[in-house]
């Protein structure tokens, strides 16, 4: 019983109230000798005017955060704290008191002025514990590297400017891509052809399209869930397999369910998204039409892909506005590369395929309302902008001369004989002032 009263005093006597780093410094002075580090034994506190608080603490880490928070109560912030190490070194820290959230509340934190990000807080440790800390740098940087923590925050970004400034094309992004619907099997749509296969569907039409001359190429392949109802004995197959050898199965199936807190059973259908890019971007080409301007210059066809591309233009008008936009001299240039003048958007408006059904079918666009479309706007003298997929890079001169001539009409030209040598659907556009009248050719070009 008197070694316990008299070990007592002596344990009471080892407590010291020790600095406990809680946010880094960023510059990389936290070792340099300046800076408190964790394991410092406070010696002094003076706040304000106030005279100095010396060590020992009434209350230890409880009385200095008393201090502290009565301080911080009357708007006395300013503070500065004396330290002590092992071999009598001493350190001072001038800093502003500032709450600690993450403790709890009435809990401080002491930033450093120097250095806003660098803060120390106050903890009880035996002094023993302390020395082992300041025993060598070493030691303390391997004591900061067990509690350190990224924090993470946020910052505010002007999204309006950057997508009007930054990108090619304001407000619409250069990711291109392709969603196709694996193949079903019957007409309700509960079974479908395998993932295998939906690959393979993706890789014809992206060949195929290469082959037909649209200059794009592979970027990226992932599959994508799509939920669906389903029932019967599709549901029982889908939802209530469990076995491993269902579950090695399931990476190539193409649907599998399972049932909701409803009891209702939901099927997944994994669809494949091709991303693709153009060989070498897009070009933009401003047709601005003039008075008596009476046809754009040029034709558009489809592709089987569902690609919209310029198939024919007028070789003898020097003054039709596709000639004065540059238009001309692009197709030109494609066809000697064996390439497809491709008409990727129209108004900064995206008019590429975007989608296969689980029929098969390509969800495209029609170049019926779109000769349509193009010839209202020569009507009314309305700038057109068309972005066509580039092939090779264009000189610097030659996007100079496309966008000071950028000057591109679609004049209204009677359907020539010219006939396609792939099997392409195209439309056509009646000439004159008179109303429009368009019909699904298979054969002819659409003059526009």
């Amino acid at each position: 019983m008197r070694m316990d009263r008299l070990q007592q005093p002596s344990e009471r006597a080892a407590a010291v109230v020790a600095i406990e780093c809680v946010a880094g410094s960023s510059k990389a002075e936290e070792w340099g000798g300046d800076m408190l580090q964790t394991g410092d034994v406070v010696e002094e506190i003076k706040i304000g005017g106030s005279a100095a608080v010396h060590s020992p603490f009434k209350g230890g880490k409880s009385g200095v955060q008393k201090l502290l928070h009565s301080a911080f109560k009357r708007g006395d912030t300013s503070i500065e704290v004396r330290v002590r190490r092992c071999g009598g070194e001493a350190a001072e820290l001038q800093a502003c008191i500032v709450p600690h959230g993450p403790a709890g509340r009435r809990q401080y934190v002491l930033r450093s002025i120097r250095d806003p990000n660098y803060a120390v807080g106050f903890v009880d440790r035996m002094e023993s514990e302390c020395i082992a800390l300041q025993g060598s740098r070493s030691s303390r940087v391997v004591c900061a590297l067990s509690t350190a923590k990224l924090q993470d925050g946020y910052v505010s970004y002007n999204w309006e400017k950057k997508m009007k400034e930054a990108l090619p094309v304001p407000n619409s992004s250069c990711f291109l891509s392709m969603l196709i619907l694996p193949k079903a099997l019957d007409p309700i749509g509960s079974r479908y052809n395998s993932l295998e296969d939906t690959l393979a569907r993706v890789n014809a039409w992206l060949f195929s399209s290469q082959s037909s001359g649209v200059p794009i190429e592979f970027m990226n392949v992932q599959t994508e869930a799509l939920l669906t109802k389903i029932s019967g004995e599709t549901a029982s197959a889908t939802v209530n397999s469990g076995s491993l050898s269902d579950l090695s199965n399931l990476a190539n199936a193409s649907l599998y369910g399972f049932e909701d807190y409803h009891g209702v059973d939901i099927g997944v259908v994994k669809a494949v998204r091709l991303w693709y890019t153009p060989t070498a971007g897009e070009l933009a080409v401003d047709i601005r039409l003039q008075e008596g301007d009476t046809k754009l210059g040029f034709s558009i066809s489809r592709t089987e892909e569902g690609f919209i591309f310029i198939s024919s233009v007028d070789e003898t008008d020097n003054e039709a506005a596709s000639t004065r936009a540059g238009l001309r001299d692009l197709f030109r240039q494609a066809e000697s590369s064996s390439k497809r003048l491709v008409i990727s958007r129209v108004s900064n408006e995206k008019v590429l395929p975007w989608m296969v059904s689980s029929a098969g079918d390509i969800r495209c666009f029609d170049t019926i309302s779109l000769s349509q479309k193009l010839s209202l706007h020569r009507h009314a003298l309305k700038l057109i902008r068309i972005h066509v997929l580039m092939w090779e890079q264009s000189s610097s001169s030659e996007l100079t001369e496309y966008n000071a001539t950028a000057t591109l009409s679609f004049p209204l030209l009677a359907s020539t004989p010219d006939t396609s040598k792939i099997g392409l659907e195209m439309d056509t556009a009646s000439a004159g002032d008179v109303s429009f009248r368009f019909n699904e050719l298979t054969l002819s070009n659409s003059w526009l």
